[in-house]
């Protein structure tokens, strides 16, 4: 394998883990994106030329796509629509990215025979109940429950069905909540971090006892990278680093991180549909391939992520106003 196309590559997601090829391996990636407001050129400033191309484009259009896949030997499929409060508002959207954009890749790779894997999310499986002990793992049943997590799931179904009846050399991995560098800035944590900075006070859904399950963007990356070289075609890998944490335990977290009183936020009306609790059993990753997490400490992934948003206000400023613009339109 000497080339990679990572789809959504100037996203979040999409672009730590484009760092992290460069930096652990030798490959040549090429970058489809189509620098929605959630893409950021400048997350990808600073890689060297000779290993990276960049290209605007939509993975709904089937020839530039079929191009692309055929000069490539794995795609890494992270473009997505992934925004919950976004996808209850307008799911259109989501349903054109998330189901018919996969659709248009895998169509390609299986035409070319190329390596893919499709990057997925936990809430697929919808949720838990916060006094239950059970997590999510490989065999857990579908239940989304947002326009976004359904067309996640849809994308999946899609995957695996591809497998079964064309052959397609696939695998597949659901991951828990992200945090890190190059976060947009209407996501859950740098959100909150971005408020602090403003002077303004965090805000809360609901009652703030949510639970996710945190991982740290880079061990991501480094999972996504391991089942890219030796996960098993056809399979399912869930990745997480035993991260739970309710929505309030992580606001208090950033408050006292960043010198505020650890009761400086308030609770807003819940929004439609709210998950309660995530949880990843990775078990079947870290047997079969190796893997573990490099923050397994959540306190220090965090710190290091307050740290970037503190030193790196040129990269999130030109986000905030629209985005607070947003939530302040739908009473949030």
């Amino acid at each position: 394998m000497q080339r990679i196309l990572v789809t959504g590559g100037a996203g979040f997601i999409g672009c730590n883990f484009v760092h992290y090829i460069m930096e652990h391996t030798r490959l040549h990636v090429t970058v489809l994106d189509k620098l929605t407001y959630a893409g950021n050129l400048g997350s990808l400033a600073g890689l060297p030329p000779e290993r990276y191309d960049f290209v605007k484009g939509d993975i709904c259009d089937a020839s530039l796509v079929d191009q692309l896949v055929a000069a490539t030997d794995a795609v890494v499929h992270f473009a997505a629509e992934s925004h919950n409060d976004n996808s209850l508002q307008e799911p259109r959207p989501f349903v054109d990215t998330n189901l018919v954009g996969t659709f248009t890749l895998i169509e390609a790779a299986r035409k070319h025979g190329t390596r893919f894997h499709h990057v997925s999310t936990d809430e697929v499986y919808g949720d838990l109940a916060l006094d239950d002990p059970a997590r999510f793992t490989e065999e857990s049943v579908y239940r989304p429950t947002s326009p976004y997590s359904a067309t996640k799931a849809g994308s999946d179904m899609l995957v695996r069905a591809w497998v079964r009846s064309f052959g397609l050399q696939a695998t597949i991995s659901n991951c828990s909540n992200n945090y890190g560098p190059f976060q947009h800035v209407e996501k859950f944590i740098p959100r909150q971090i971005t408020n602090v900075l403003d002077g303004a006070r965090p805000r809360l859904y609901g009652n703030g006892l949510n639970v996710r399950d945190w991982i740290h963007v880079e061990d991501h990356s480094s999972a996504v990278a391991a089942i890219l070289r030796n996960g098993r075609i056809g399979e399912t890998y869930l990745i997480g680093a035993d991260g739970e944490r309710s929505n309030r335990e992580v606001v208090e977290k950033i408050l006292v991180r960043m010198g505020q009183p650890v009761e400086s936020y308030d609770l807003v009306t819940d929004r439609p549909g709210h998950d309660v609790r995530y949880a990843i059993d990775s078990t079947k990753l870290r047997r079969e391939l190796g893997w573990s997490p490099r923050y397994g400490d959540f306190d220090a992934g965090l710190a290091d992520t307050v740290r970037w948003y503190q030193e790196n206000e040129d990269w999130w400023r030109p986000q905030k106003a629209d985005t607070e613009s947003n939530y302040a339109k739908q009473g949030h």
